[in-house]
């Protein structure tokens, strides 16, 4: 009897805990019905790296430039070095300075990059009558509203390019300091930012001087870089004649995919954290240094050179070599890197004596002296 009932006593005990059970499994599944949020499990360590990496695994390559170059090839011959000082300012997020004579295509490389990267392009001509609102912009009075409204100039723009620069005054040259050093423009008591993605790229004719002004350094030393750009040789000529041939028999086509901003600011990305070495940053200092007491190498270099580079000097070399390095598909920055892009860095930075032009020596020269007696660590 005693028996029974503790046998009869486990069976409700037994039966009370799966109703009891049952009745939190309905309860959870009504509340996942309901839209109440169920009880939280913690994730494990690897899900959660694995969740938090996913927005940055996004890498570029140098591979990802090719569509770029073959529109550009599409549409000149040669200039290669040109080419990749273009696509170094791209990426080093700086303006170029070209120079050139007439009819080395200046003009049409820059439009097609221009146009197979996402963004708004702009062909300003300067004149000696232009202004600098032609530039930034100016207020024009609304009557029916009864207020001011600001009109954004040209420069406003993601790709903006100045051709002929030196043909315009100081003053209108002098518009371009505050855009291009600070990415912004004040007009009036207004400051107004510009894009994100802001590159000016101008063109000036090294030969004429009649209806032209010299920039002055402050404009010069605000160029991240220096082309210049060549006579091409025979064989490319000959292969431009067949290119202008083709162009005459097939209409233009404008790139159905071009590189879009989100991609150019992840290669930027990948270009600003490329390994530079401590010890190449001293490089890159002793030969700027070197620019502003070159008598510590040679007394020429001393005779030679009359005024150097400024601090802006040793940021665009490690930008640069940054830049160039991750073209190359390199991992890292190698001295060789620093020496390709110093010539178009230092270019117009350095002013030379009388006495060098005297004796017929370029600024060309001088860098490539000055590169062969800095020690390379």
């Amino acid at each position: 009897m005693v028996r029974s009932s503790m046998e009869n006593r486990l069976r409700s005990i037994r039966g009370l805990h799966s109703t009891r059970k049952a009745v939190r499994i309905a309860t959870s599944e009504r509340s996942s019905r309901a839209g109440v949020a169920p009880k939280r499990i913690p994730i494990q360590p690897a899900q959660a790296i694995q969740i938090h990496l996913r927005p940055n695994s996004y890498r570029m390559t140098p591979e990802d430039l090719k569509p770029v170059r073959d529109h550009i090839a599409a549409r000149i011959i040669g200039q290669q070095r040109f080419v990749d000082s273009m696509f170094i300012c791209l990426l080093s997020d700086g303006h170029l300075l070209v120079e050139g004579m007439p009819g080395l295509a200046k003009t049409t490389a820059i439009k097609a990059m221009a146009e197979a990267v996402e963004g708004d392009f702009h062909r300003i001509q300067f004149t000696p009558d232009l202004l600098p609102s032609d530039l930034i912009g100016t207020d024009i009075y609304r009557h029916e509203k009864g207020e001011f409204e600001f009109r954004p100039g040209p420069l406003f723009h993601n790709v903006l390019l100045a051709d002929e620069v030196n043909r315009a005054p100081a003053k209108v040259q002098s518009a371009l300091l505050e855009s291009m050093a600070e990415h912004q423009i004040t007009v009036g008591q207004r400051t107004y930012p510009l894009p994100k993605l802001f590159m000016v790229l101008a063109t000036q004719n090294p030969v004429e001087q009649e209806g032209t002004y010299h920039l002055p350094e402050a404009q010069l030393d605000r160029f991240l870089m220096e082309a210049v750009v060549d006579y091409p040789t025979r064989e490319e000529e000959l292969k431009i004649l067949e290119l202008d041939l083709q162009q005459q028999k097939t209409s233009y086509t404008a790139p159905s995919k071009p590189l879009s901003q989100a991609e150019l600011f992840a290669m930027r990305r990948d270009v600003t954290n490329l390994y530079l070495d401590p010890k190449l940053n001293n490089y890159i200092v002793d030969l700027t240094q070197a620019t502003r007491n070159p008598k510590v190498y040679d007394p020429d270099l001393a005779r030679w050179c009359r005024f150097g580079a400024s601090p802006r000097a040793s940021i665009a070399l490690a930008r640069c070599a940054r830049a160039r390095a991750w073209m190359d598909g390199d991992q890292f920055v190698a001295p060789h890197h620093i020496q390709a892009v110093a010539p178009e860095i230092l270019r117009h930075r350095l002013l030379l004596t009388f006495e060098a032009e005297a004796e017929g020596i370029t600024t060309d020269e001088f860098i490539n002296r000055l590169l062969n007696l800095v020690a390379i660590p």
